[in-house]
């Protein structure tokens, strides 16, 4: 197949913008008030989630919108936001769309070198930053940008002086982790007594269209500058009210989620208004160390999550298996699970033999006694998760499936609002990326390359128009730049990444993502990166991972220090390359590998910020490595 399309299920009209997802759940709940939810729970003082019901935080949204408005902030301003993923990240974003501007999601890792380069493109002038530490990035990139900037903190007072005492005419906000005194606290309390009228704010918020820009994201890009894409308030909106009914056993009224993916990224923004639509309540995780426990206290339904999340998890559970001396009964539930699986993917195709009594019964004894464990460190009641921006190794999907977790994963990338495929419950292929969400097409191009047009696609690239053409088709299809196939029923899978294709010195083509993400599903591997290009052989650069290797070394007695030179180590990576190596042929199999020092990070410059390889930069750190692994 060389196309696939799913149609159309709800078309919006032309003056919807994405603030009316927000109006049209508080209308709903006012109507029926049995079917409201809170929208988000956010920490009070005491570590504890409070609930926020719509009603409070649209008027939270209101006025912090209307002292925007007295700040100076017009229609079409654009208003830069530089934090981790918190409460306060959603209700500055929803303001800024009541006051009819546009938002401009900043990492909270930046560089002042990549703050300076956002404002200048973007023509931002206004900054909320989370901190004290965030904002003084964003005052160096402000001295060498030359221009007036404003600068707001979530945490502390930073610009606005004087105003209510903190927590005043706030509705309570302090008591939901907002910090008494802040910006953001002070800028509550002037909305509440603002000169701008209700009347102002609403025509305001209804300003922009759904064509009109809702946001400007900065892809992070391996190589070069970032390019602003400009996302629309169609985008947005469209994705949301066709995806959630595409996806309404994972999202409905009620339902939970813990979001802990950076709301710069594109994807955690796109699911994040599929729950303002849906009546589900979102709660944040800024902070990763504090993931399980965040997970195990708010509990939630599914979660959104990048594949080493699950690889994390997976790994770490059978740490404690083994340390409890129980390694070998969680190897065959691994395996049950997996079978169990399997069995289903091979029922629903109609092939497959019936699954053994002997496994049936041993998959019963683990849901028992075993994988209830598991879906204890996701809070209990997670029984869905959405994998994306990444790779999702198939036996790590299956073992979760068996254990009563189903990963659904996805594809897209920032220019189509994320999700442009998804696996849907009932209906998954593992292995693959799903089918293409409702207004989206999804075509194969000669060479391989995916194209996409659809409700998600952009509307281009800011103040770049040679790269606007150059990303779109003649007949007005994204090109991705990933390399992908369709099977009879319509559904993608990812085949590897054009630019990124090895070419040995005999000529062969070598995807590097397929082998790369097979090689990394052992525990002991933090990063693979393939190599090759116009060289005899395909080889890898191999990180160890620095969390599990100190554990899995200590129950063997092997003395970390020498831990890259030890036999044992050594062996259980050249497993994990046989493994990988059995799925292509002989000449596009890993023949050498080395082990490197370098911890591949954001902060070292390897990995973009939604955790993509920086392969350029990777090959040039790790030069006299490869060099050493061809002499060899």
């Amino acid at each position: 197949m060389r196309e696939a399309r799913t149609d159309l299920l709800v078309e919006l009209p032309k003056s919807y913008n994405t603030t009316q997802l927000l109006i049209d759940r508080l209308n709903r709940e006012n109507a029926d008030p049995d079917s409201a939810s809170a929208i988000y729970a956010a920490k009070d003082g005491s570590g504890q989630w409070v609930e926020i019901a719509t009603p409070e935080y649209v008027a939270l949204v209101r006025r912090l919108a209307k002292a925007l408005i007295d700040l100076g902030v017009a229609p079409g301003a654009r208003v830069a936001i530089m934090s981790r993923t918190r409460f306060e990240w959603a209700l500055v974003e929803q303001a800024i769309w009541f006051a009819g501007a546009v938002s401009v999601p900043v990492y909270e890792t930046s560089s002042a070198y990549q703050v300076e380069w956002i404002l200048r493109d973007s023509g931002a002038r206004h900054v909320f930053a989370e901190s004290a530490e965030r904002a003084a990035i964003v005052e160096a990139a402000v001295a060498q940008l030359g221009e007036d900037v404003e600068i707001y903190c979530f945490d502390e007072a930073h610009s606005v002086a004087g105003g209510a005492a903190a927590g005043e005419a706030t509705g309570g906000v302090v008591s939901v982790g907002l910090t008494a005194g802040s910006d953001l606290a002070l800028l509550l309390a002037a909305g509440a007594r603002s000169a701008v009228s209700d009347t102002e704010l609403e025509a305001a918020r209804t300003s922009a269209g759904y064509d009109d820009v809702a946001t400007l994201v900065y892809t992070s890009g391996t190589t070069g500058r970032a390019k602003g894409c400009r996302m629309t308030h169609g985008n947005f909106a469209g994705v949301a009210v066709n995806l959630v009914p595409h996806m309404r056993e994972v999202v409905h009224e009620g339902s939970r989620t813990l979001m802990f993916l950076p709301l710069a990224h594109v994807l955690a923004r796109a699911v994040q208004q599929c729950c303002v639509h849906s009546g589900t309540t979102v709660a944040h995780g800024p902070d990763v160390s504090e993931l399980m426990g965040d997970m195990a206290s708010f509990r939630p339904t599914f979660l959104l999550a990048v594949p080493r999340i699950f690889e994390k998890i997976r790994s770490g559970a059978l740490a404690k298996a083994e340390a409890a001396g129980k390694g070998r009964i969680f190897a065959r539930a691994e395996q049950v699970a997996i079978a169990v699986s399997k069995h289903r993917d091979a029922a629903a195709r109609g092939t497959g033999a019936k699954l053994p009594l002997a496994v049936r019964a041993q998959h019963a004894l683990f849901d028992r006694i075993l994988y209830p464990k598991l879906r204890a460190v996701l809070g209990g009641r997670a029984r869905y998760a959405i994998s994306g921006a990444g790779a999702l190794n198939d036996d790590l999907a299956h073992f979760f499936r068996g254990a009563g977790i189903q990963l659904l994963e996805g594809y897209g990338l920032t220019e189509s609002t994320a999700p442009a495929t998804v696996n849907q419950v009932g209906s998954a292929r593992v292995g693959s990326v799903g089918i293409p969400i409702p207004g989206t097409t999804v075509r194969i191009a000669e060479d391989s390359e995916v194209l996409l047009r659809g409700v998600g696609i952009f509307a281009g690239y800011q103040d770049n128009d040679e790269a606007t053409a150059a990303a779109f088709t003649e007949d007005g299809y994204f090109a991705t730049g990933d390399l992908g196939e369709l099977d009879a029923d319509g559904f993608l899978s990812i085949t590897g990444r054009k630019k990124e294709l090895i070419v040995t010195a005999g000529g062969k083509n070598v995807s590097p993502g397929p082998l790369e993400e097979l090689i990394r599903a052992s525990r002991l591997v933090e990063t693979a990166v393939v190599v090759g290009d116009q060289r005899p052989f395909i080889g890898a650069l191999i990180s160890l991972d620095r969390q599990e290797l100190p554990k899995w070394a200590a129950a063997r007695g092997i003395d970390l220090g020498s831990a890259a030179e030890n036999p044992e180590v050594l062996s259980e990576i050249q497993s994990a390359v046989d493994a990988a190596n059995k799925t292509v042929s002989h000449a596009e199999g890993v023949k050498k590998f080395t082990i490197v020092e370098h911890e591949f990070t954001e902060e070292s410059g390897h990995l973009t910020p939604s955790m993509k390889l920086k392969r350029t930069a990777v090959i040039e750190t790790c030069a006299e490595a490869i060099e050493d692994l061809y002499r060899r």
